[in-house]
């Protein structure tokens, strides 16, 4: 009997989304500075100069080369307890604060620690699809819902309440969201942070890209100031907000007896995040608000020139945008939307994902990552999609 076979959660898991969008555009025949990457939410700048300084000196200290705490450097989690009371209100402790390498890994910790094989995590649909995969690897249920452009793709409460079986321990949402970059209203959040209080299961609350509201929004939401955490697993993470994605930091804002649960799951994926973007983010966190309201400018600049280069296309619809994001109703209903990233990266040297990573019922949309290019590129993408 051959017992050499590979673990059927992992096999049956389709290949990473990304990199099979990025292969196509390699038959491109244009040269590659002119591809056009709206794939993956990266920063397409540096970080500040201050964190690039600390990030430098903490990475040759001796003291960052060893094992530090599972939780996280103990100054990084008061300083991003302290920024999470200035950005939200509320009360939060660094007891509250978990840092995982990623939020894709704070997602991880979550999962595991509030569901068990058999057991069901309710997901909107369209979804990230790490979320899904991550589900799917570890033999927990998708319970999903779905929720369409009528409604702005956020989610109604009744049928979010319809949807939580006896199986469900837990609903995870994105806000901003990813892929169709829809904001959460806070009084919608609270609802639904309400409705898991009064079913007795958590909700995961993935707020990546909360520093990239519109100006003047307010808070996100004011969980915070129930101070209790009772039935709240909060994520986030500093890529996008300080252009670090290589140093691979996340957060997880939760009770101290969830975070010590977590803790046990975290020793064994990594015994502790990178140390030294802990030790650099510490010193520089309070003295970055400047920064980060700059760099939520540009974002949001750029989302203004899709819309307006986007606008020239009457083929093309945005059906939801915000943050990093906008989900886009491509002219070709008859193709798979995978067919069309994949067309559009060989013959256009744009790079996009499509709708069906996000979900079932989705190959009518693509997602455009805009933050990722300046809003002079936008033009000539029109003008691509337009040829």
């Amino acid at each position: 009997m051959n017992r050499r076979a590979y673990n059927p959660n992992i096999r049956k898991l389709d290949v990473p989304p990304i990199p099979r969008i990025q292969r196509a555009a390699r038959d491109y025949a244009g040269p590659r500075e002119e591809i056009i990457d709206l794939s993956q939410a990266v920063p397409g700048y540096p970080a500040p100069d201050s964190l690039m300084k600390a990030l430098g000196t903490a990475a040759s200290d001796p003291a960052c080369l060893g094992y530090g705490p599972i939780e996280g450097e103990p100054a990084f989690r008061r300083a991003y307890a302290a920024d999470l009371q200035r950005t939200h209100g509320g009360s939060v402790s660094s007891d509250n604060i978990l840092i995982t390498a990623g939020c894709n890994q704070a997602f991880v910790t979550a999962a595991l620690s509030v569901a068990a094989p058999g057991q069901s995590i309710l997901l909107i649909t369209p979804w990230y699809f790490n979320h899904q995969s991550t589900l799917s690897m570890f033999g927990i249920e998708t319970a999903c819902m779905s929720v369409d452009a009528s409604t702005g793709f956020l989610p109604e409460p009744d049928k979010v309440a319809a949807a939580i079986g006896p199986d469900v321990r837990a609903l995870a949402i994105v806000s901003p969201n990813n892929p169709t970059g829809a904001v959460y209203p806070a009084p919608l959040i609270r609802e639904l942070y309400d409705l898991c209080v009064s079913r007795g299961i958590w909700l995961i609350l993935d707020e990546t890209y909360q520093d990239f509201l519109p100006a003047g929004h307010g808070p996100a939401h004011d969980l915070f100031e129930d101070g209790n955490f009772e039935s709240l697993i909060g994520l986030s993470s500093f890529s996008k907000s300080f252009c670090i994605p290589g140093h691979r930091l996340g957060a997880v804002v939760a009770a101290p007896a969830l975070i010590g649960q977590m803790s046990k799951i975290m020793d064994n994926l990594q015994i502790c995040a990178p140390r030294a973007a802990q030790v650099a983010l510490a010193e520089c966190l309070p003295a970055l608000d400047d920064w980060r309201a700059g760099n939520r400018l540009e974002i949001n600049q750029r989302a203004v020139a899709l819309r307006e280069a986007l606008s020239t296309l009457p083929n093309w619809r945005i059906d939801a945008m915000g943050a990093y994001f906008a989900y886009v109703r491509h002219p070709w209903p008859e193709h798979s939307s995978i067919d069309v990233a994949e067309r559009l990266a060989r013959e256009k040297g744009i790079i996009t994902l499509p709708g069906a990573f996000f979900g079932p019922g989705q190959d009518h949309y693509l997602r455009i990552a805009f933050a990722n290019v300046t809003a002079d590129v936008m033009g000539i993408l029109a003008q691509r999609l337009q040829d």
